[in-house]
């Protein structure tokens, strides 16, 4: 039994990571109600190798778990899968403690390491695809540019049938006192690993394919992400989830947000939602885009191939939270979805024209249901008609 928080793997693979749960917002902007995992990984044999380590504000335990584990050896190897703070900040203290240790990494990860830290010596660059003995482990290296940086790679230990793959796979949450799949809430799991992949990743989807395609290649046993578990009992699940949400595979459901200041666009929204369901979508989910979080929204969106905006109408633009919701979808460029439109204003129109707007930058990745709804002021019957007939041919359409 190991002090520290340390956890086997496998007999010779310990779990040296660290759980952050005071940081609030992951990357100053993401919500981490559970916590989030920084995962690092020590293989021990003839060759002792760190796999990646850990925010620097966790070095103290971080350095006291791998000390307790080698036991007076030598740290031979660090393996940098990923050169963002969070996997490589403690990778100048760890120097610190193991002058002689080697830094394996890419031709890139070589030269952020120089301007991230200043560090230029001992470090040992790899090529994609190459394989490298160290201490009796083959290893092969990966290359997975732009997920989600383009230093980024995979190492598989093909001795272990282990793939180390860095962010791939990664979800946020703290993984409360197990580290395994199948020791995992599984509904928190995939639904923090959604909304990682969607704000992080998702932008990122044709790379991330690419990287997959490579993943498939190898004979994985267990996979060791960065962030969340290590699927022991079900790597191949989590491929599939990861494959999904890159391909932007997606439900039949309908998501509705709406922006509102004194309530009038919400009684629209909630009109369409309730004719959405009347006519027979499979899902509706509806969110206020001034209060709720914003890649909780988004993740929605991503998972869901309709959706319905509703907004009113701020000082001559677009509400801004409405306004910050579309760059933000803008941004991760989705394909193969339908949208509906519901301005409001009351004297200078501007929201249904910037949503408007929205759908013809996406070239098509949006597909515009009609009809455009625009309210001036308050409800009135022939809106309330248009609210209904947008959400009979959105459903039509997914239907379609």
């Amino acid at each position: 039994m190991h002090g520290n928080g340390i956890i086997p793997v496998s007999d010779s693979v310990f779990w040296v990571g660290a759980h952050d749960r005071t940081t609030d917002k992951f990357e100053g902007m993401w919500p981490l109600p559970h916590g989030v995992a920084y995962n690092s990984y020590l293989l021990t044999g003839e060759k002792n190798i760190l796999i990646d380590t850990v925010k620097e504000h966790f070095i103290g335990g971080f350095l006291d778990r791998i000390t307790e584990v080698l036991a007076g050896r030598a740290l031979d190897f660090v393996i940098v899968n990923h050169m963002e703070p969070d996997h490589s900040g403690s990778v100048r203290a760890l120097r610190g403690v193991y002058p002689d240790v080697k830094l394996i990494g890419n031709a890139k990860t070589a030269e952020m390491m120089e301007n991230f830290f200043g560090i230029n010596g001992n470090v040992v660059t790899v090529s994609d695809g190459e394989t490298l003995e160290l201490g009796g482990r083959k290893f092969v290296f990966a290359f997975t540019p732009m997920v989600h940086w383009p230093e980024s790679m995979a190492a598989y230990d093909a001795t272990d049938r282990i793939l180390f793959s860095s962010d791939i796979f990664g979800g946020f949450g703290a993984t409360d006192g197990g580290i395994f799949d199948d020791e995992a809430d599984m509904n928190i799991t995939v639904a923090e690993m959604e909304r990682y992949y969607v704000n992080i990743v998702g932008r990122f989807a044709a790379p991330a394919l690419k990287a997959l395609a490579k993943v498939r290649t190898l004979d994985v046993g267990i996979i060791c992400p960065a962030h969340g578990p290590v699927w022991r009992s079900e790597p191949g699940r989590v491929i599939d989830i990861y494959e999904r949400l890159s391909r932007q595979e997606t439900d039949e459901g309908v998501v509705v947000v709406y922006g509102t200041m004194y309530g009038n666009t919400a009684v629209a929204a909630e009109r369409i939602a309730r004719a959405l369901a009347e006519n027979g979508s499979p899902r509706v989910i509806v969110h206020d885009v001034a209060r709720d979080d914003i890649s909780r929204v988004t993740t929605d969106i991503w998972k869901h191939r309709g959706l319905v905006l509703a907004s009113c109408t701020y000082n001559m633009e677009l509400f801004p939270p409405m306004a910050r919701l579309l760059r933000h979808l803008e941004n991760k460029g989705m394909k193969g979805r339908y949208a509906g439109l519901c301005g409001t204003f009351s004297w200078a129109e501007a929201s249904l024209r910037e949503m408007s707007a929205f759908v013809e930058r996406s070239r098509g990745g949006w597909t515009l249901v009609e009809p455009k709804i625009l309210i001036k002021s308050g409800m009135k019957a022939s809106d309330c008609a248009l609210c209904e007939t947008l959400a009979s041919n959105m459903v039509r359409a997914l239907k379609g």
